[in-house]
């Protein structure tokens, strides 16, 4: 092809990049997608980071939201040999001298093991799970509550509460407060913070609704299956291509960046108006991840056995104590005890590892581009809830945040979820604006996770942007049908 046919370019190559290229590449546009690291996918990367014949995701694995996302569900990947494994039970949440607490695809089979807590769990969930998808349809477009404002406002009148105040006042025992808790920890925000309640109800709502399963063959699947309908689409990929400059590349009536604020700040820089510039500047990253992957001779040996059947495990006791480990990373310190969270996805897809062998890995979140080693404290939250657990563990692979933006430069300082998602980056992702892809530049968009509806593998974000572009841009449409 000629510098001057491509109608689109999109600029990163994750989960959002993918699906903005396939939108534009369905509606018959030219479309190149670049991409700086040699193998396209961002966080959905599958990799013998251990052993030989140890596949281990190098960052995204669990995969709610894929699997309910909009989206997906109207690309139907299954086609490109897409499939998604659940083990027994989504999540387990151990806890000390009592039996863990369990979250199962089955509502009521939740609620009867929480105890005391069954009807408050029912009464918290039942509506999450009555309304469904649509549901999870309106909170996907978040900017756009005219769609659908009866559902939103609902969610709302108890997302917006902080994880801490919700889980004290739904409930009244220690198994179902540290059950909500673990999940709400996913937001990776000071659990005190407004809106973090709002994380524990949609994920663990999704595990009612669609599991918390993974992608067979790991998450590089994904990936691989959004690159094989971009070729049946006709649209150009074009690996190992660091964009420096937007003068770099080809001229197109729309470019897309899967980026965030401040790679967009780098290879915009002059093109971008003041104000505008000014404002990403503004924009605040959030915690980091510090990430261990292990191949071990055998299942991760838990006190309580029932926490073997869980594809994810979150780790870190009770209530008090994931408030007071997320708490103090968020104000720049290091807990002794962190909160965990575990995958072990040979339970749901045991082809990851040779037979009888697993891969597990985990990571607990610190300060933004800490460099401090925490596999000490990851391993004795393992040990603390699996003894011997070191015993099973034939080789292991550590990435702090260094590691994970050199893997992937998105995630800025180890920051996973694209920025902060505190009260006024959720309002405002990554300015206020109710078309926030559309940038004030013509032709320019944005569609990482720094924008609309934030993190997770939904590819939400390149969805809302490429239909942002066609809204926007005359181009001869040729619709095609794959």
């Amino acid at each position: 092809m000629t510098r001057t046919e491509y109608d689109a370019v999109v600029v990163g190559s994750g989960p959002n990049g993918l699906l903005a290229a396939a939108v534009l590449g369905g509606a018959g546009w030219r479309v190149l997608l670049v991409e700086a690291a040699p193998v396209a996918g961002g966080g959905l990367r599958t990799e013998e980071l251990t052993l030989p014949g140890f596949r281990h995701d190098v960052c995204s694995s669990v995969h709610p939201l894929a699997v309910a996302s909009p989206a997906f569900r109207a690309l139907g990947l299954e086609g490109e040999g897409l499939a998604f494994a659940h083990g027994p039970l989504p999540l387990a949440h151990p806890l000390d001298g009592v039996p863990a607490a369990l979250l199962h695809r089955d509502l009521d089979r939740t609620a009867r093991g929480l105890g005391a807590d069954a009807a408050r769990w029912r009464r918290l969930f039942g509506p999450v799970v009555r309304q469904g998808l649509p549901l999870v349809d309106a909170l996907m477009s978040p900017v756009q509550p005219w769609r659908d404002p009866l559902r939103l406002a609902g969610f709302a009148t108890v997302g917006a509460w902080p994880a801490t105040a919700l889980a004290r006042t739904a409930f009244r025992e220690a198994p179902a407060r540290a059950l909500f808790a673990g999940v709400a920890g996913h937001s990776v925000l000071d659990l005190r913070a407004p809106v973090t309640a709002g994380y524990g109800l949609l994920l663990a709502g999704l595990g009612h609704l669609v599991g918390w399963p993974v992608a067979v063959g790991g998450s590089q699947a994904i990936a691989d299956a959004l690159l094989a309908r971009l070729a049946r689409l006709g649209v150009q990929v074009q690996t190992g291509w660091r964009v420096r400059r937007l003068a770099e590349l080809p001229p197109a009536r729309a470019v897309v960046l899967d980026l965030t604020p401040r790679q967009v700040l780098r290879i915009a820089e002059g093109t971008l108006p003041p104000g505008y510039a000014r404002a990403l500047a503004r924009y605040r990253y959030g915690p980091g991840v510090f990430k261990i992957d292990w191949a071990c001779d055998g299942p991760v040996p838990w006190r309580d056995p029932a926490v073997g059947g869980a594809v994810t495990v979150h780790l870190g006791g009770r209530l008090e104590e994931i408030a007071a480990s997320e708490r103090a990373v968020a104000r720049g310190r290091h807990p002794e005890r962190p909160y965990v969270l575990v995958v072990q996805a040979c339970v749901a897809d045991p082809g990851r590892a040779p037979a009888g062998r697993h891969t597990v890995w985990a990571y607990c979140h610190v300060p933004n581009a800490s460099p401090v080693n925490m596999t000490r404290a990851i391993e004795a939250q393992l040990e603390r809830f699996a003894p011997g657990f070191r015993e099973r563990v034939l080789a292991r692979h550590v990435m702090g945040p260094a590691a994970l933006e050199a893997h992937n430069p998105n995630a800025v300082g180890g920051d996973i979820v694209g920025g902060s998602a505190a009260l006024r980056q959720f309002l405002a992702r990554p300015t206020l604006s109710l078309t926030p892809w559309a940038t004030p530049v013509r032709g320019l968009y944005l569609c990482s996770a720094s924008t609309p509806p934030g993190a997770g593998v939904h590819g939400m974000g390149g969805w809302h942007a490429a239909h942002e572009v066609l809204r926007r841009t005359s181009v001869p449409t040729r619709m095609r049908t794959v």
